[in-house]
């Protein structure tokens, strides 16, 4: 199976040698406050929670959020210096060193705006920073402002994460970065070209200033949606894990992700009836619920929407996954309309008028075809997991009733035609958009949308083509299979991660306890004192903590190192060097309160680091957590000058033999950026993003709350001032497009109406 298929029980993207390094902890509730461009999702835009929507959502977070180390202005200020500076772990610079090749080709083939840093008398990690903080102003301007929202904003802000993602390195090879630069690039399609205020609502609830290519780039989000959710509920099998075919996986998911919630403890501890029952669950929502997303039964979208959002809600309770769900749920959206949404007063609920019997001959047979559906998704799941009532216990018995090689065979009957699945679908979309075009009326109107369409449902095929070659990697038969031509197509945009493999819990880990790395100081070598960071299990007393949609990078990463030997992470070396030479930007990132690291006042010694496993505690352990056992050394003892530190350092390549170029300090970008990095460095990640996200959700209720004041004083008069206005000439080109909205069919007939007065 090729390489990128893949990928690591908590999202590690394996990637083919790409380049995954992504951050930003976006401001996920964004998405429930951004609205998804005009009329699509009529309920926020009409109810003033965002006006181009989807986009205020997805591109937003783009870069707006940081997910990098903290999130917003807190990782580019606090967290870059440390991870990324002259004297933090990996120092960005190495990763920018110019080959002697052409300014363009080297953009090209490393696309990054930090090329550029050196001409503002910044060096790479400055101009992250830099970057991270005109992202975060430039994303809240766009969840604020409705002029912002707009395709540039968001190319921007997809063009400065992905400039992030290529100095990132290990800290940034996580799946949800590489689903972050996807749906910002989509964000880009989804924004609008025109503000949504000029959008009129047309009567019955259409939408009148709609677009005829407008339902594409919603179609690319169902669609990454679907590839998403699909291929994290196959690999759990292909993988052959035990715990997956066991069903057993949340008897240890719990206890083992990386950084639990306090709500893990009492889910860890449920009968383990219930959780086969919750995997069996899992995997019929991301394997059978998924082709659903493309339903033409609307009950059938909507039942998939809400089995999607049970799942990823119980995950954010559950798990500290920084911003990946919720942006999940951001991308559920796209498989609600406006009559769910209920926009306008009357809008969702329409009194039962009779129909002809064409009609309700139809609505019969969708409602036979969805009761099939549900009978169906019911008894595939009784027969392939056994499921058994006990009823004197009050317990439900299940187990895996088919084997690996009868999964492989059906997936390798299945793949193919999902992939034609999304063909027609994509095809009945196009079919949609031209016939919608073809009511549009003047020919400058006309000639404008056809060019918008035809550019649209371009990069529509274009991306389409693109997701195929990692979407097969999920079996190995259908990518090759797969046409030659998209293989060239996703081989000449692969380095822009504009489609990417997903696989999210591929594996479970800890079975027999979850492995934790221990870091020890000391000043003598014999007395050690434990150094505790702020967010991974430590000490056996401190409740787990709640970080979403924060994600500590290096707290994550010290979980995988804690999975094999030291030499695997070689990043962790230059932790211990650096925490031996006491680099307060470092130290940031184990504690933010400087104050409670242990060797503030003078550096340790020795370093060493101990591998633990930990385990919940059992219910009545009064004050604790926790309970760990020891199992090994993970590191080493060593100091500065140590043999051993000193061929660690070589063999990974991590002595700095071209020290940092010195600049200018006195620059005044220079010293703005280390004002505001001195002011954000002492603040709590979590409680600064949750500032920022109550702050803006505070501005739009106030703004939702004075919409109608500012529809009552404009709308009115120019709307009847319209209806007064001489019938323009046929071909009118601008005055037509004012005077005419666009046509939908759905109120095709009131347009005649008002034409024939």
């Amino acid at each position: 199976m090729p390489r990128a298929a893949r990928p690591e029980r908590t999202g590690r993207v394996a990637g083919q040698g790409r380049r995954r390094r992504r951050r930003r902890s976006l401001r996920a509730v964004g998405g429930a406050l951004g609205c998804r461009r005009c009329g699509r999702a009529v309920f926020w835009a009409r109810r003033g929670w965002g006006g181009t929507g989807w986009g205020g959502a997805c591109g937003c977070r783009v870069l707006g959020g940081r997910s990098s180390e903290e999130a917003g202005p807190r990782a580019a200020a606090g967290k870059i210096p440390g991870l990324y500076g002259p004297e933090g772990i990996l120092p960005a610079r190495k990763t920018l060193r110019p080959q002697g090749k052409g300014r363009w080709q080297q953009l090209w083939e490393t696309p990054t705006l930090l090329w550029e840093a050196p001409r503002l008398g910044l060096d790479t990690a400055q101009g992250l920073e830099l970057l991270s903080l005109l992202g975060t102003l430039l994303a809240l301007g766009a969840l604020l402002l409705s002029p912002l929202r707009h395709p540039v904003v968001y190319l921007l802000l997809w063009a400065a994460y992905l400039s992030a993602c290529q100095v990132g390195q290990v800290f940034l090879y996580f799946q949800w970065d590489s689903l972050l630069l996807e749906t910002g690039f989509l964000a880009v399609l989804v924004a609008p070209l025109r503000p949504a205020s000029h959008r009129k609502q047309a009567p019955q609830g259409g939408r009148a200033g709609a677009l005829p290519h407008e339902d594409l780039p919603f179609w690319l989000v169902r669609w990454l949606l679907f590839r998403l959710m699909f291929a994290s509920g196959v690999v759990k099998l292909t993988s052959r894990c035990p715990a997956w075919w066991g069903l057993t996986a949340l008897t240890y998911h719990y206890e083992t992700q990386c950084l639990p919630t306090p709500a893990a403890w009492f889910a860890h501890h449920l009968p383990v009836w219930l959780h086969k029952l919750s995997v069996v669950a899992t995997f019929l929502i991301e394997i059978a619920v998924p082709p659903l997303f493309f339903a033409p039964i609307r009950r059938l979208r909507l039942a998939a929407f809400y089995s999607q959002v049970l799942l990823q809600v119980l995950i954010i309770i559950t798990g500290n996954y920084n911003f990946f769900n919720l942006m999940t749920l951001v991308l559920t959206t796209a498989l609600l309309d406006d009559q769910h949404l209920a926009a306008e007063p009357g809008h969702g609920s329409h009194k039962k008028m009779a129909t002809s019997w064409p009609k309700a001959l139809l609505a019969t047979l969708s409602l036979l075809l969805e009761l099939a559906v549900y009978g169906l998704l019911a008894y595939g799941t009784v027969h392939y997991f056994g499921l058994e009532v006990d009823w004197q216990q009050c317990t439900i018995h299940s187990r895996t009733t088919f084997t690996f090689h009868q999964f492989s065979q059906w997936l390798k009957t299945l793949t193919l035609p999902t992939v034609w699945l999304g063909v027609a679908s994509l095809a009945w979309e196009l079919l949609s958009a031209l016939w919608r075009w073809t009511q549009v009326r003047g020919w400058l109107r006309k000639f404008s949308a056809a060019v918008k369409l035809s550019l649209v449902s371009t990069a529509t095929v274009a991306l389409f083509l693109i997701s195929l070659v990692p979407y097969s990697y999920v079996e190995p038969g259908t990518h090759g299979r797969l046409w030659t031509g998209a293989h060239r197509l996703f081989g000449a945009v692969e380095h822009l991660q504009l489609a990417n493999s997903y696989g999210l819990f591929r594996r479970m880990t800890g079975l027999g306890g979850r492995p934790e790395v221990v870091l020890e100081g000391s000043y003598d070598g014999h007395h050690w004192t434990e150094i505790e960071f702020m967010y991974k299990p430590g000490n056996l007393s401190r409740p787990p903590p709640v970080v979403v949609p924060h994600q500590p990078r290096l707290d994550w990463q010290m979980w995988f190192a804690a999975l094999g030997p030291h030499t695997h992470s070689p990043w962790f070396t230059s932790l211990v060097l650096r925490l031996l030479q006491g680099k307060e930007p470092v130290i940031r990132l184990i504690q933010s309160q400087v104050a409670r690291y242990p060797f503030h006042k003078q550096p340790p010694t020795y370093v060493r680091a101990q591998r633990y496993k930990y385990w919940f505690s059992q219910p009545g352990e009064q004050g604790q957590w926790w309970r760990r056992q020891w199992v090994e050394e993970f590191f080493p003892p060593v100091s500065l000058g140590d043999p051993t530190l000193e061929t660690l350092l070589r063999q990974f390549g991590l002595q700095d033999k071209s020290p940092a170029r010195a600049r200018s300090a006195n620059s005044t970008l220079t010293q703005a950026l280390h004002w505001t990095r001195t002011q954000l460095s002492p603040l709590e990640a979590p409680a600064l993003l949750w500032g920022l996200l109550l702050a803006i959700g505070a501005v739009r209720v106030v703004q939702a709350l004075l919409a109608p004041w500012s529809l009552r004083s404009s709308p009115v008069a120019p709307a009847s001032g319209e209806k007064r206005r001489p019938a323009p000439h046929k071909d009118s080109g601008a005055a037509s497009e004012q005077a005419t909205p666009a046509p939908n069919p759905c109120t095709s007939s009131s347009r005649t109406a008002r034409r024939k007065k």
